[in-house]
């Protein structure tokens, strides 16, 4: 294994001897190798099986066909264990063999499946691999139905295959693409092998419900997908420039009022089509499997998604403050985040300053909070809760210990600051002119996020 560039702990080589011992004893019987000499099924089996997992990123679950005696996919899954394996045998003695075998060694995620793989397999995988099976061409047209868009086939094999790489080329060219052709060496032996991949082509498809581009996605390794998913996280929105919607009436409001900002929607696949406005041709409907929609559904409502692009968010620079109330928010919580522009939008403010220390206004759960009013209220960039100081701002700030908002007088010009989740304000911040909110004694505080709406209320009445 070293000799191949392989390196297993203890326990993987104790596996590994554990299931040559069973290939020994169950060989005599069911003729599964004809190579007995040790070193050879060695460096011919379990190299050779294993070997490729340095080659190519291997997917998961991987589809292993005529596994016969377990080759690739029991090496594989002892040399990688994260990965799931489907091992698939059309005879039954060596299926209930590598059942034995499954459970001999206490593999987790490996199903064997008996029986011949067809073109209507339904386990569920995004990769196929085999080992002397059959022809290139066989193989591609036997799981173009049941395999995702972007997933690869890996073929083991000599390194006499051209003749099979360019019949496939030309027979499945339309839906599959030649991905890696890779020659390599068993070590000690100097045996030449060769891996040949070849990918499921992502295809832009039809509906007849939708006369603009459809996308069907079945493979979380699918490079449109990944996108998407990263969306889930303010590091992807970032990157992207793009957000994900949910909730019938924000997706309503932005299709109706940011119809340019709309880019993808999004549904599994018995969803329906983008409806009948103006703003569907803009639109690219992706129709994606259960497991995936179920990824990006944070909230699990089942409904559609929208695929939007987020407002710029410019650096907030200070100086002179427009007319009215800025509002500075520092709040860790995406959903506080959220309603906290909801109300901003709704009592008139006019500019929010995200502090470095708020989440991501575009957050799932903020957005579904926030609605389409993220669009409506101008979107900052600030500095750090650290940096603020009151002498730079005519600064308002809320405070437990501060005067009643009720017969505060707001300035023609102000930002409104309230302290994060939890440490609330430093204590520099709490000199001056600090608001609070009359409660009922023995309540220690509000929802932050209620607090500054609470504020905002009051501002807008005096105005």
């Amino acid at each position: 294994m070293a000799e191949a560039g392989v390196r297993l702990d203890a326990g993987q080589v104790r596996s590994l001897w554990t299931f040559h011992t069973l290939l020994r004893k169950r060989n005599a019987e069911l003729n599964m190798t004809r190579i007995h000499n040790f070193e050879m099924m060695v460096i011919k089996h379990y190299v050779d099986s294993i070997v490729v997992s340095g080659l190519f990123d291997l997917p998961s679950p991987l589809l292993d066909i005529g596994s016969g005696a377990g080759f690739p996919g029991i090496p594989l899954k002892i040399a990688c264990p994260e990965k799931k394996l489907v091992l698939a045998e059309g005879r039954a003695r060596r299926a209930d063999f590598l059942k034995e075998a499954v459970d001999l060694l206490g593999l987790e995620g490996v199903e064997v499946f008996s029986g011949k793989v067809t073109q209507r397999f339904d386990i569920p995988v995004r990769g196929v691999i085999t080992r002397a099976l059959e022809d290139i061409p066989g193989t591609l047209q036997r799981v173009f139905p049941f395999l995702p868009g972007g997933a690869p086939v890996l073929f083991m094999k000599g390194p006499g295959c051209d003749k099979e790489i360019e019949e496939a080329a030309e027979k499945a060219g339309a839906a599959f693409r030649l991905a890696l052709d890779k020659g390599y060496e068993l070590p000690l032996i100097g045996d030449g092998r060769r891996l040949v991949v070849f990918e499921r082509r992502i295809e832009e498809v039809s509906h007849p419900a939708f006369a603009g581009p459809v996308r069907e996605i079945e493979s979380p390794s699918n490079r449109e997908y990944r996108k998407l998913a990263a969306l889930l996280t303010g590091q992807g929105i970032r990157k992207h420039g793009m957000a994900l919607f949910s909730g019938a009436r924000p997706i309503g409001e932005l299709l109706g009022s940011y119809r340019d900002s709309c880019k993808g929607w999004i549904t599994q696949r018995r969803g329906g089509p983008p409806p009948p406005q103006e703003a569907a041709d803009l639109l690219t409907w992706y129709r994606l499997s259960a497991p995936l929609f179920r990824e990006l559904d944070v909230s699990g409502t089942g409904n559609p998604l929208l695929l939007a692009e987020r407002p710029p968010l410019p650096t907030w620079k200070g100086g002179p403050l427009p007319e009215g109330c800025t509002l500075l928010i520092p709040f860790q919580d995406p959903e506080n985040v959220g309603a906290v522009i909801r109300s901003a939008a709704a009592f008139g403010v006019a500019q929010i300053v995200l502090l470095a220390e708020a989440a991501n206004p575009f957050l799932p759960k903020s957005q579904r909070a926030a609605g389409s009013t993220l669009f409506r209220v101008p979107l900052f960039k600030g500095p750090s809760l650290k940096e603020i100081d009151a002498a730079d701002l005519p600064l308002v700030t809320l405070s437990a210990r501060g005067r009643s908002v009720a017969a505060f007088d707001f300035p023609r010009r102000f930002a409104l600051l309230a302290g994060m989740e939890g440490p609330g304000l430093p204590d520099r911040l709490r000199k001056g002119k600090a608001l609070a909110i009359e409660m009922e004694e023995g309540v220690e505080s509000l929802n932050a996020a209620t607090s500054v709406a609470v504020a905002l209320y009051a501002w807008r009445r005096g105005r």
